[in-house]
C-alpha cells in the first residue's frame, strides 16, 4: 500500500523581552535557580499578573510579516493541568481569540516552493523547568523559565515530509530572527518544535490519528524523529496494529520515538477566560508604530538583491537565509560595486572557509569591508582568480588588505601584452610537439600551452589574454 505523511508543526518561539510576560522578573539565560522567579511567577496568593505591552508588540510583528489577520481583541484564557513546573496549576494563554490568524509562510524544498498556511499563533507563559539528574532521590524545580513570554505558531497540517517540515521550521527560525523578536537559540530552548505525523494510504481524505512529538530542539532531531515515527506508524498499520492518539519524546540517543502520555484535547485542559487578566485591545496606532518598525523582509530583500545587484534567484535565498549574512554581503557589495562577484566569493571561498573552521559569517576573520578590497582587485583585472584565492588565504590568516598583500608577495596580475608576447614565444619554441598536434586539431595541445605559459609567468598572466594573443600567434 502507497502510504500519504501529514505533518503539521508547533513552534514555541521565545520572545526576546528583557522581562516576563507578566511580571517584572529577567528572562536573562543561565542565571542560578529559582533567582529570576517573583512573587507572580511562583503564584503567592493576591499576586496579579500584569502584561508586558512589548509581547504584544513583538507578536503584532510576526502577524504583520506573515500577511495574517491580526485580532484586535485578545482575550486570555487558563490552561488547566498539573505538574510541579507549573505553581499556579494552570497556564495563561489564548485559545478562541489569538493575536495572529490566517498567515502564510513560503518555503522552498529542492526547487520547488511551497506555502504553507499558519493557522495561528498566540500568546502564553512557558512553564517552569524539572530537573531530574541533579539530586538521588528527589527532582528538582527551576522556575527561571516560568512565565517567560512565548508566542505558540501552529501551522495547518499540510507538510508531506520530513524534508518539508525542516524547510518550514528553518524559515520559520529565520523569520524570527529577522524581525529580532527571538534570538532563535535553539540549544537554549528559544525556539523549540513540537511535530504532529500522521499517515494515511495515498488518495484518502480523512486523516490518520496523530502523534505528537515534543520538544525538538534541532533540526535534525526533527527530521530524524518524523521519519523514525513515519517508519513506527506504517508498520504498525501493516502488522494489524492500530495507531494511539498520544504525545510521545524523542531519544537522540537511540533515534527513536517512546510514548510520553495519552494526547489530550482542548477539552482536557478545561479552558476558561482569565478572569485576572483584561481584554487586550490592538489600536490603529500600535497597529502603525508597528508597520513602521519593520525590517525590509527576507523575500522582498532577496528581490532587490536580484534587481539591484544582478544576483540569481538562487544565490538571492542564499544570502537572504539569515539577517547577519544578508547585511554582510549588502555591505561588501555597495563597497566595492560588484554585487555578482561578492555573492560568488561568499557562497564559494568564504562559505568554504566558514565550514571548514566551523564558523558563523559573523565570526569572520575577514570582514565586508575587506573582502570589497579583494572584489576590487580582482573586477579591475590586478588578479586573476588564481592569485584572488592566494590573496585570499594570506588575508584569512592575517589582518592585511588585499592592497597589503599584492604588494608585499608581489602578485599584481601581468597585463602588459608585451610582456605576455614574449613568454609565449619562449613558450612556443620550447613546445613545438604542442604546436603541431594544435595545428592538427588537438584542442588538448592548446590547453597545454596555455598551461604552460600560466606556469613560465607563475599564474600572474592574465589567462584571457595569455588565450587570445596565443591563438593569435598560432593563425
Amino acid at each position: 500500500m502507497n502510504w500519504e505523511t501529514v505533518i503539521g508543526l508547533e513552534i514555541h518561539v521565545q520572545l526576546n523581552t528583557r522581562s516576563k510576560i507578566f511580571s517584572g522578573s529577567s528572562t536573562a539565560f543561565g542565571a542560578s535557580p529559582n533567582s529570576q522567579a517573583n512573587i507572580v511567577d511562583c503564584a503567592l496568593p493576591g499576586a496579579l499578573p500584569v502584561l508586558n505591552r512589548e509581547v504584544v508588540n513583538k507578536a503584532i510583528k510576526l502577524g504583520l510579516a506573515l500577511d495574517a489577520t491580526i485580532n484586535r481583541k485578545n482575550v486570555f484564557d487558563r490552561k488547566n493541568y498539573f505538574y510541579p513546573d507549573l505553581p499556579k496549576g494552570y497556564q495563561i494563554s489564548q485559545l478562541d481569540l489569538p493575536i495572529v490568524e490566517h498567515g502564510q509562510l513560503e518555503i522552498v524544498v529542492g526547487d520547488e516552493i511551497k506555502t504553507i498556511n499558519v493557522t495561528r499563533a498566540h500568546m502564553e507563559e512557558d512553564a517552569g523547568k524539572s530537573i531530574h539528574d541533579e539530586f538521588a532521590e528527589y527532582t528538582g524545580i527551576d522556575l527561571n523559565r516560568a512565565g517567560t513570554p512565548l508566542l505558540e505558531v501552529v501551522s495547518e497540517p499540510e507538510m508531506r515530509s520530513a524534508a518539508e517540515a525542516v524547510a518550514y521550521a528553518k524559515a520559520m527560525h529565520t523569520l524570527v530572527t529577522w524581525l529580532d523578536i527571538c534570538d532563535g537559540n535553539m540549544a537554549e530552548g528559544s525556539f523549540r518544535i513540537d511535530a504532529n505525523v500522521s499517515v494515511r494510504p495515498k488518495g484518502q481524505q480523512e486523516f490518520g490519528t496523530r502523534c505528537e512529538i515534543k520538544n525538538l530542539n534541532s533540526f535534525r532531531f526533527l527530521e530524524q524523529a518524523i521519519n523514525y515515527e513515519i517508519e513506527r506508524q506504517i508498520e504498525l498499520i501493516e502488522d494489524g496494529g492500530k495507531v494511539i492518539q498520544q504525545t510521545r519524546l524523542f531519544d537522540p540517543n537511540k533515534g527513536e520515538t517512546r510514548a510520553m502520555r495519552s494526547k489530550e484535547d482542548a477539552h482536557d485542559y478545561r479552558y476558561f477566560p482569565d478572569p485576572d487578566l483584561l481584554p487586550v485591545l490592538i489600536t490603529d496606532d500600535m497597529l502603525n508604530a508597528a508597520k513602521a518598525n519593520m525590517p525590509e523582509l527576507p523575500q522582498e530583500m532577496a528581490a532587490r538583491f536580484i534587481e539591484q545587484y544582478e544576483v540569481s534567484t538562487y544565490d538571492a535565498r542564499l544570502l537572504t537565509a539569515n539577517r547577519t549574512q544578508a547585511d554582510w554581503f549588502e555591505q561588501a557589495a555597495s563597497n566595492s560595486g560588484h554585487g555578482k562577484l561578492v555573492a560568488n566569493w561568499m557562497l564559494g571561498e568564504m562559505s568554504a572557509a566558514l565550514n571548514k573552521n566551523a564558523l558563523d559569517i559573523s565570526e569572520s576573520p575577514i570582514n565586508a569591508e575587506r573582502l570589497a578590497g579583494l572584489i576590487r582587485r580582482i573586477a579591475d583585472n590586478t588578479l586573476s582568480n588564481k592569485l584572488a584565492k592566494q590573496v585570499f588565504e594570506a588575508m584569512w590568516s592575517s589582518a592585511l588588505s588585499a592592497d597589503d598583500i599584492i604588494e608585499r608577495d608581489g602578485l599584481k596580475q601581468m597585463t602588459d601584452s608585451g610582456a605576455i608576447e614574449k613568454i609565449i614565444d619562449e613558450v612556443l619554441t620550447n613546445n613545438q610537439k604542442s604546436v603541431e598536434g594544435f595545428k592538427s586539431g588537438k584542442e588538448k595541445a592548446f590547453n597545454a600551452l596555455v598551461g604552460q605559459v600560466m606556469k613560465a609567468s607563475r599564474g600572474k598572466a592574465n589567462p584571457q589574454q595569455v588565450q587570445s594573443l596565443l591563438r593569435d600567434k598560432l593563425q
